[in-house]
């Protein structure tokens, strides 16, 4: 199976590159699998249900969420009829959504999109081990599922490459989100399971984490906020993950970085090229 993971997008200048770059990736790699993290796509902070559609239609099977899921009220409404959308497992109980959810992919399999966020430096929810756990027992691969893709929303490396340990074996990608800048450690761990520590954002990286400079800037020189911190909007990079997972076992077999457009040296999967 031929899975992508588009990281964080932010703001218009993110959604422009998805609508730009991923129906072309849908048809040209014969991508079987498209998550996206839609966390910031709404102006930077997340996600309303036109924006979902959107996403959608460009070519995603699912689109995750994170730490600002419910920074547009609307989501707490439409996610309830939002099926691909998923926000973190380890949310309270009685939150609304699913911190889950099955897909049917673009070759008729079936895959599980599981989201959690992290604890370390961030709000802490519940156990994000045993959240994820929960779920992989549920739904393990190859018994119940040909694939499953963990979204891990995480400010610490550390914390994101103990999930990724936690899960070898029984997931085809552990990749983390949230702290927008890609990381350089794409590799297939010895159970089987593809990781990532974060797949950067999908935003203008002539930017403080997406945003516009100046108000980061000032905040940090000074401690005083005089704005909001408003969405780079400059040519954005889309950055994610590429896997190809073995459909007998539902493990990964190959990863690579994804970089297109934008600031960043493009990195494209030379596996699925040529």
């Amino acid at each position: 199976m031929r899975i992508l993971f588009v990281g964080d997008v932010v703001g218009r200048a993110g959604r422009a590159a998805v609508s730009e770059y991923l129906p072309g990736f849908v048809r040209d790699w014969s991508l079987d699998l498209v998550v996206v993290n839609g966390e910031n796509a709404a102006g930077g902070f997340g996600i309303t249900e036109a924006i979902y559609q959107e996403l959608l239609d460009a070519g995603a099977d699912a689109i995750t969420l994170g730490n600002h899921a419910w920074d547009q009220r609307e989501a707490l409404v439409f996610i309830e009829r939002a099926p691909k959308l998923v926000r973190p497992a380890n949310f309270p109980r009685g939150t609304p959504g699913r911190g889950s959810t099955l897909v049917e992919t673009k070759n008729g399999k079936r895959a599980l999109i599981l989201n959690a966020m992290g604890r370390v430096f961030m709000t802490p929810f519940d156990d994000p081990f045993a959240a994820i756990a929960r779920e992989l027992d549920a739904c393990p691969l190859r018994q119940a599922v040909d694939a499953i893709v963990v979204d891990f929303h995480c400010e610490a490396s550390s914390e994101k490459q103990a999930i990724g340990f936690f899960c070898d074996g029984r997931a085809s990608l552990v990749v983390g989100t949230h702290t927008h800048v890609p990381t350089a450690d794409h590799q297939v761990l010895h159970g089987g399971t593809a990781y990532m520590t974060d797949a950067g954002m999908t935003g203008d990286y002539d930017s403080i984490i997406g945003m516009q400079k100046e108000e980061p800037l000032r905040r940090f020189t000074t401690g005083i906020p005089s704005g909001r911190f408003e969405p780079a909007g400059g040519t954005a990079t889309l950055s994610g993950v590429a896997v190809e997972t073995d459909d007998a076992t539902g493990l990964a077999q190959k990863i690579a970085p994804v970089r297109i457009g934008g600031r960043l040296a493009p990195a494209l999967p030379e596996f699925w090229i040529g």
